[in-house]
């Protein structure tokens, strides 16, 4: 399973930001990097007012809190 984890801050303040992530079952590391940026796109097409800060791709530990 792949994590794609992003920070998202709202427009209005940069300030407020907060840890998010989509996981996916079918789609390799590599996939992930390629498209993220699509994914993201449509995540912030959902949530307006929020913005994607930065973002990364790793394989997904349950165990793991974020990091």
């Amino acid at each position: 399973m792949i994590e794609l984890m992003f920070l998202a801050c709202l427009n209005a303040s940069h300030v407020e930001c907060r840890q998010e992530s989509l996981l996916f079952t079918e789609m390799p590391l590599m996939a992930c990097m390629m498209r993220g940026q699509t994914q993201l796109a449509d995540w912030t097409a959902t949530h307006p007012g929020w913005t994607v800060e930065r973002w990364s791709c790793r394989a997904h530990d349950p165990t793991q809190k974020d990091a």
